[in-house]
């Protein structure tokens, strides 16, 4: 069994085609999916998801791009929506500073709020980061300091040190179709650095489809693409790959019961 940890089921359902992806998700030996939260806005349509089937489960929390206009939520909202069964993570939350659709500081500020909300709950946080490495580590390091909490970073493409930085915390690297591409060697080469016991893999559906399926909407089935070239980069079977990362999500993600 292999595990979609981070994909956006929503999305696809406003497109029409979440039945069939989820299908063909079970079709491909993916047995869980997280579908993630972005706006607490909008959190129903995410939950909604996770209540309609057995397989998958959800998160709350706000895309630092929502850092702004959902500037009013805070540790206690994210806790209170996190007691739902189907919760089982917050995120996800972090930094952009490539588009920057918010500004620095609501991110920085949100992105705090998450993490107390994370260690309150004792549900993992689900990071983004882009183009913004040393705020990122440098707030997951002094907030580690103020009390532990556990997460991982989602959809990894950045630098080998904020890998390392992570992994040294405690925190998982959850892996995406991006290591599949042709231009990816360098997070080819810090997969293979990482130890297996803190990686995941996710589609980040709809978008970043692997190869061979580039160009065409992304969806959790996709998923064993990544796992596929995880395992070549480790020089693991298939099976190997998803026994793994299938034990590391249930390491990370306790709440999701291991009957599913």
């Amino acid at each position: 069994m292999l595990v979609d940890s981070h994909c956006h089921l929503d999305y696809l359902e406003a497109e029409g085609r979440l039945e069939d992806a989820v299908n063909r998700a079970r079709t491909a030996g993916v047995g869980l999916m997280v579908t993630i939260g972005t706006k607490v806005s909008e959190f129903d349509k995410v939950l909604g998801i996770a209540e309609r089937y057995d397989d998958v489960y959800c998160t709350v929390g706000v895309h630092p791009h929502e850092a702004e206009p959902e500037a009013g939520v805070d540790r206690g909202r994210l806790v209170e929506l996190a007691k739902h069964p189907k919760v089982v993570g917050i995120g996800e939350t972090g930094l952009d500073y490539f588009y920057e659709h918010s500004p620095r500081d609501a991110q920085r500020r949100l992105f705090r709020e998450h993490i107390a909300a994370a260690r309150e709950t004792g549900l993992p946080l689900i990071v983004h980061t882009r183009d913004a490495d040393d705020d990122t580590a440098a707030i997951l390091t002094e907030e580690m300091g103020q009390g532990r909490f556990e997460g991982l970073i989602h959809c990894f493409s950045t630098s080998r040190e904020l890998a390392e930085t992570s992994v040294g915390l405690g925190l998982y690297i959850s892996l995406s179709g991006i290591l599949t591409f042709n231009k990816a060697q360098e997070l080819r080469d810090t997969a293979a650095a990482l130890p297996m016991e803190r990686l995941l893999v996710e589609t980040d559906s709809p978008y970043l489809a692997p190869a061979p399926k580039r160009g065409k909407p992304n969806e959790p089935a996709f998923v064993v693409h990544t796992a596929a070239k995880l395992g070549e980069i480790k020089g693991l079977t298939p099976d190997a790959v998803a026994a793994a990362t299938t034990q590391n999500f249930f390491d990370l993600f306790r709440k999701v019961p291991k009957a599913a």
